[in-house]
């Protein structure tokens, strides 16, 4: 049986040792070229499928402040309406100490501070409330 095997090894062996034999010059060159056009390819291919992935995500948070600056100006808006509110209430129970026209003139002065505070307050939100 060995007498059989040896010459299965030794031609095993010669295919073998011609898998390991030099190509041309000219057949490296091309294989070199192919090999970086591949590699040239497969860059570009990733590089835009990350520029569109952050596009995508660019768009996602740009709303996302968009929307937190929204909220925050109608935040602003609210607490400005509380304020001017409360301003309102004082003036007017301030008010009550005094009689007579003076009593009606300070109401209706209590009464323009609370509108022109209310028009500033809409007027601020308007301005900064940001189109989505």
């Amino acid at each position: 049986m060995r007498e059989y095997l040896m010459p299965i090894f030794m031609v095993a062996s010669l295919v073998l040792a011609g898998c390991n034999k030099s190509k041309s010059p000219e057949d490296v060159s091309k294989d070199v070229a192919k090999a970086e056009q591949k590699a040239n390819n497969e860059v570009t291919e990733s590089e835009k499928r990350a520029q569109s992935a952050l596009d995508k995500s660019y768009e996602k948070v740009n709303d996302q402040e968009i929307k937190f600056n929204n909220d925050a100006a109608h935040q602003t808006y609210n607490v400005a309406i509380a304020k001017a509110d409360g301003n309102r209430k004082v003036a007017l129970a301030t008010c009550e100490s005094q009689g007579g026209s003076a009593q009606k003139t300070c109401k209706d002065q209590a009464e323009a501070d609370y509108k022109a505070a209310r028009a500033d307050a809409r007027a601020a939100a308007e301005v900064a409330v940001q189109p989505h």
